[in-house]
Parts: structure tokens; C-alpha cells; sequence
């Protein structure tokens, strides 16, 4: 009786019997969590607008379908249906990751316990269940509208990557990174990086992050170009508080998109904003475009000129893959905690093959990812904006393999020198940059024009007893007074001789040098 009456009537959804049921209701929170983040705004800018021409339901409708946008699920605008595909990616992510933290703790709250294997596949059924509801909600007569079927399994779909990856076991490897090692072992022997799947992936992840501060750069100048300007580029900013504060909302939930759209026009093939339009470094030619403010960040038509020079960033971010690829190599791809592994270092053409793989994964990510941040705004001529994936595909893939190739033979050259040169010496011992009889010179030359400098300034200042131009000490530090007694500035010069003149007898390359 006394453990019936102590326990609570309610327990929290963490603390539930039953995991799936946990799971389950965790689901839908995530579900409700993102469309929070999307249905506050809305409601808050629909109560500040003055005049506005739908109720609650048409805000309500609005933010159903910015969320379904933000999962890649297209929606029709209109009564017309023009289709509307341009997600916004910021929302993506938000809901990507929240899913992705959920369906992780659900997996290690639910390892080793009974129930727990259905725990994952929960999560997913209870995100879909508020993606029914919100598709129901949306699916009525209105401005926006959602397409049942399509949404749906755009939806699902996305959940069930998110919460895949999530729920994978803590320690097992990353994803494709099996793939890429069978990949690789299918090649010649000679050619072929012996365990080197997970630098490589490494290798892939520094390219891309470069590329994509390649493309924030190239954003950030624009914008910067734009403000010193003048120009407003958007006629959003004279209706008023909420439709500042609307437009600036929409710019940020389609920042990534921006940086995305910065990166392809950095690799040089650029994107379009409609039909028939082009957005490069080498030509930008426009039409009509709407009252946005991203908008405002195109160039003006013409050639390219001087934004030629944005082509060097997306070069510059194949330099670290290339590093790490080259230091990978004399340990053959491995990363022991001691001196690195001579056994099986990749050869030349192995290492520039690793970074050729690399370069394949940047491309087919960039593609993917190109076409992610595209789409349609509008029938007709808006029916296509963003980068072109067969385009900026092979364009990330190239700068990465024709940039990081032959960085990293060059590195790994060298990372070979310094661990054939022994441990305990720096990696340039193998390479003298400046002989060694020249570097002596220098050295002694430099200490004895100290000591002269030094010698002349006490002098100058009317030291007591200074001596003559005649007492001048030589370099072996023998003064030539008659009387044999030396001024106080005259002996420091003179020890400052002597121990130049030591030192220059110890330098490399000088007459009676030890040998080293």
C-alpha cells in the first residue's frame, strides 16, 4: 500500500514505463518545438501589422507552410498555384538538428531496456503525426496551399535521415566513410592510400567549410558594397516597423541559402535568378527581379572585371585539405600517437589520388547542396533561381582536386625529409635555406657593426676619459692607447668586440668552426 500511494499519478514523458510511448511523445514535441519557432513570429507581426488583409487563420496557414518550406516540402501560392519550392534552409536546419539531438537521446536512454529497440522509429511516427496535422491545416482553399501526398513524404523522408543519423551507436564510424574505404580499396596497388578514408572525409570537411567562408566573404563584401552605396535596393522598408521586421526575419531564415548562392558564384559558374539570367564573376546579366532585400546583393549587369579576383578565395580553401593529406601521408593515413609510421607511407600518386577523392566528395556535396538552395519563386521566368548543380558540382570538385593535389605531394616531400632527418631535429634541417660559410658572415658582420654603433654613441655623449678615434679596439678587443689604461665606453666596446669575435668563430662555416 505504501508504494501504491507514493508514487506521483502523473509521471514526466522521460520518466514513462514504457519507451515507445516516451519516444512517441518526444516526437511530437520536437514536431511542435520547430513550429513554434516559425508560428510565434508570424502571429506576432500579423497582430502588429495595421490593416492586415487575412485573420489568425491566414497567419496560421502562412506559418504551416513556411514550415513544410523549411523541410523541402513545395507549396502552391494563389489561386492560380504557382509553385512555391525555395526553402528556406535556416528553418531546415533548425528542425535537422532538433531531430537529429532527440532521436540520439532516445537511443541511449533506450539501450539495454525492454522496449527500447521501437524507442527510435517512435520519434519519427510523432514528428509525422504534427506533419499531418499541419499538412491538413494547410491543405484547405487559401493563399497558400499544400500539396498532400508530396508534402507528406518530403516530410517523413527528411525525419527518417534525421533520426537515422541521430540514433546511430556512440563509437560506430562516420557515415560513408565504409563506402569510401571499399571505393578505395578497389584501386591499383600503386595508387591506392592504404586506410585512408577517414582523412580523406577529413580532408572533404576542411574543403567544404573553406568553400563556405569562400561564399560568406563573397556575401559580407557585397553587402558592404551595397551600404557604401546608398542604395536600399527594397521598397520593403518603407511599409513600416512590421514590414521591416518581416524582411529582416525572411533574410535570416534564408541566410545558408545566401552563403550557398556566395559559394557558387566564388567557384565561377555563379547562379540565376529566373530565366535567362546569369550571376558570375566573368558576366552578370538580369532582368526584373523582386522588391527584396538579398535581392539588393546582386551585382550590376555587365562583365566581371575586377570580381574576377573572388576566384582566388575558393583556391585558397584547397590549400588546408592538401596539408592534411600530405602529413597523413608517410603514416599512411594513420594517426599514432608517437612518431609517425614509416611502414606503409602513401606514395606520390597515392597521395594526389586521396586528394582527387576528396575533391569528388566537395563536388557531389556542393551539387546536392546547390540544388537544395534553389527553386522555384514563381511561375514563368521565376520558375528557376539558385546555382545550377551540374555546374557547381564539377567546379568545387576541380578547384579542390587541382588546388590540393599537389599540396599535398609537396607536403608530403617534406614530411618525409624531416622524419628521415631524425626526430629531434626541426622539419627545415633538410633544406638549408642559407649556406653555411654566408650565414657566419652575417652573423659576425652583424655583431661587430653593433659594437661599433655602441662604441661611437658613447663617445658622442662626452663620456669622461673617451677615448680618440685612434683608441678604437679592434675585433680581437686589444686597445691601441699608449698608455694602456681604456675608457669606460672604449671597454665595453671592446668586450663587446671580444664576444662578437667568439661568436663569429663559433658560427657554421667559419675558419676553425667545430663541425657539427
Amino acid at each position: 500500500m505504501t508504494q501504491l500511494t507514493g508514487r506521483p499519478i502523473l509521471e514526466a514523458p522521460g520518466e514513462l514505463a514504457r519507451p515507445v510511448l516516451s519516444a512517441l511523445l518526444a516526437g511530437v514535441r520536437t514536431a511542435l518545438l520547430g513550429l513554434s519557432v516559425v508560428t510565434v513570429p508570424v502571429l506576432g507581426l500579423w497582430v502588429v501589422t495595421p490593416f492586415a488583409d487575412d485573420g489568425a487563420a491566414g497567419a496560421l496557414r502562412l506559418a504551416s507552410a513556411l514550415w513544410l518550406l523549411g523541410h523541402g516540402a513545395p507549396v502552391l501560392r494563389g489561386p492560380a498555384g504557382v509553385p512555391l519550392s525555395v526553402a528556406p534552409l535556416g528553418l531546415g536546419l533548425l528542425a535537422v538538428g532538433q531531430l537529429y539531438r532527440t532521436a540520439g537521446r532516445v537511443a541511449a536512454r533506450g539501450a539495454g531496456r525492454p522496449g527500447g529497440r521501437g524507442a527510435v522509429p517512435a520519434v519519427w511516427a510523432g514528428y509525422c503525426a504534427v506533419a499531418c496535422a499541419v499538412v491538413a491545416q494547410c491543405a484547405g482553399a487559401g493563399e497558400f496551399r499544400a500539396r498532400v501526398v508530396a508534402d507528406l513524404a518530403v516530410v517523413a523522408l527528411v525525419a527518417a535521415a534525421a533520426v537515422a543519423a541521430g540514433a546511430r551507436r556512440p563509437g560506430a564510424a562516420p557515415v560513408g566513410v565504409e563506402a569510401l574505404e571499399r571505393a578505395l580499396a578497389g584501386l591499383p596497388a600503386g595508387v591506392r592510400p592504404i586506410g585512408g578514408a577517414p582523412v580523406v572525409r577529413v580532408a572533404a570537411l576542411a574543403a567544404g567549410a573553406g568553400l563556405l567562408a569562400a561564399g560568406g566573404l563573397a556575401v559580407a563584401v557585397a553587402a558592404v558594397l551595397t551600404a557604401v552605396d546608398g542604395g536600399a535596393g527594397s521598397a520593403v522598408f518603407e511599409g513600416g516597423p512590421a514590414a521591416v521586421a518581416g524582411a529582416l526575419l525572411l533574410t535570416l531564415v534564408l541566410l545558408p541559402n545566401t552563403v550557398l548562392w556566395g559559394t557558387a558564384y566564388a567557384l565561377g559558374p555563379g547562379f540565376t535568378v529566373g530565366a535567362g539570367t546569369v550571376v558570375s564573376p566573368v558576366r552578370t546579366a538580369l532582368g526584373p527581379v523582386p522588391e527584396f532585400p538579398l535581392f539588393a546583393l546582386l551585382p550590376e549587369p555587365g562583365a566581371g572585371g575586377w570580381r574576377l579576383a573572388v576566384c582566388v578565395l575558393p583556391a585558397l580553401a584547397g590549400v588546408v585539405p592538401g596539408l592534411l593529406l600530405g602529413r597523413a601521408a608517410p603514416a599512411g593515413g594513420g594517426r599514432a600517437a608517437g612518431p609517425a609510421r614509416l611502414e606503409a607511407p602513401w606514395s606520390a600518386p597515392a597521395t594526389a589520388v586521396a586528394a582527387l577523392a576528396s575533391g569528388l566528395l566537395v563536388g557531389g556535396a556542393a551539387a546536392g547542396l546547390g540544388w537544395l538552395a534553389g527553386g522555384a519563386l514563381g511561375a514563368g521566368r521565376m520558375a528557376g533561381l539558385g546555382p545550377v548543380p551540374w555546374w557547381t558540382g564539377p567546379a568545387a570538385a576541380g578547384w579542390v582536386a587541382v588546388v590540393s593535389a599537389p599540396v599535398a605531394v609537396l607536403a608530403r616531400s617534406r614530411a618525409l625529409r624531416a622524419a628521415a632527418g631524425g626526430r629531434g631535429r626541426p622539419w627545415r634541417s633538410g633544406v638549408p635555406l642559407v649556406p653555411g660559410a654566408l650565414a657566419g658572415t652575417a652573423r659576425r658582420g652583424a655583431l661587430l657593426l653593433r659594437a661599433r654603433a655602441y662604441s661611437v654613441v658613447t663617445r658622442l655623449a662626452g663620456a669622461p676619459g673617451a677615448s680618440t678615434a685612434a683608441d678604437v679596439p679592434t675585433a680581437s678587443g686589444a686597445s691601441t692607447a699608449s698608455d694602456g689604461l681604456r675608457a669606460p665606453g672604449a671597454s665595453v666596446a671592446a668586450d663587446a668586440d671580444a664576444a662578437a669575435a667568439a661568436e663569429a668563430a663559433r658560427a657554421p662555416g667559419a675558419p676553425g668552426a667545430p663541425a657539427r
